[in-house]
């Protein structure tokens, strides 16, 4: 196996003498979609902003690419339920703003604003504000900015939790074609279940106080997945036992 693309070292994390993640230690090959998965409190979010170099761990070590992560970068982009769209830009140069600051020309960014908004398909839309649009497509011109900056890792917080679930559904098709299509590495943490299944290769499950790695659990089945296929269910009933959602009567034992 190659060497992965992102290795968690033995990481734990302390706010204010209160340990909020213990040992978390995995590895995340380039391309691959991992989700994170846990209760409110355990850390999900915290293992986010370690990854991306917002913060720093309190012991242990985070690489990318066989680099210690010491600071945020534009190699690893995060992508949250809000937007963070300028309301006085239009969506092309919202895009564009991901790209000031760079080595690129103004036309270069603007070919390449307008590369990632036909991939998401906004590309009848650039010249629209966030007003005008849709929040579903607010967070598509949102995904757009994040790859047109062409990152390595793209870390995503909840970011499809206040949409309606058509409107959920249907991103996450849209999310799974680009990332085949770009083979860009995603980190998701969510809370929906469902989501998690349908879109990752790996689903880590998070136990809380502290946050730490409860059960790892590979999902080798192809994409777009069957949401009521038998596999589907078979992992949605082993998560649900794993969060004891189910009565223990009904607790069925797998082994995976």
């Amino acid at each position: 196996m190659t060497a992965p693309l992102i290795s968690i070292q033995q990481v734990s994390k302390t706010f204010a003498e209160q340990s909020v993640l213990n040992q978390i230690s995995l590895d995340i090959q380039k391309g691959e979609v991992i989700a994170i998965l846990g209760k409110s409190g355990c850390g999900k979010s915290t293992l986010l902003n370690l990854v991306g170099g917002f913060e720093q761990p309190t012991t242990g070590q985070i690489f990318l690419d066989n680099q210690v992560v010491t600071k945020a970068s534009k190699r690893c982009i995060m992508l949250m339920q809000n937007y963070g769209l300028l309301p006085w830009r239009s969506v092309q140069k919202n895009v564009e703003l991901a790209l000031e600051g760079t080595t690129l020309t103004k036309l270069e960014c603007q070919q390449r604003a307008q590369q990632y908004l036909k991939l998401v398909g906004l590309d009848s839309r650039l010249t629209a504000l966030p007003s005008e649009l849709s929040g579903g497509m607010q967070q598509r011109v949102a995904i757009a900015r994040a790859l047109a900056i062409q990152p390595e890792v793209i870390l995503m917080d909840e970011p499809f939790a206040a949409l309606d679930t058509f409107t959920r559904y249907y991103l996450q098709d849209e999310l799974l074609a680009i990332q085949k299509e770009e083979q860009t590495t995603i980190l998701l943490v969510t809370h929906d279940i469902d989501e998690a299944i349908y879109l990752a290769d790996r689903i880590f499950i998070m136990s809380p106080n502290p946050g730490r790695i409860h059960r790892e659990l590979q999902i080798r089945s192809t994409k777009p997945r069957d949401r009521s296929h038998s596999e589907f269910q078979h992992f949605r009933e082993v998560i649900f036992n794993e969060f004891q959602f189910t009565h223990p009567k009904d607790t069925i034992e797998y082994n995976i």
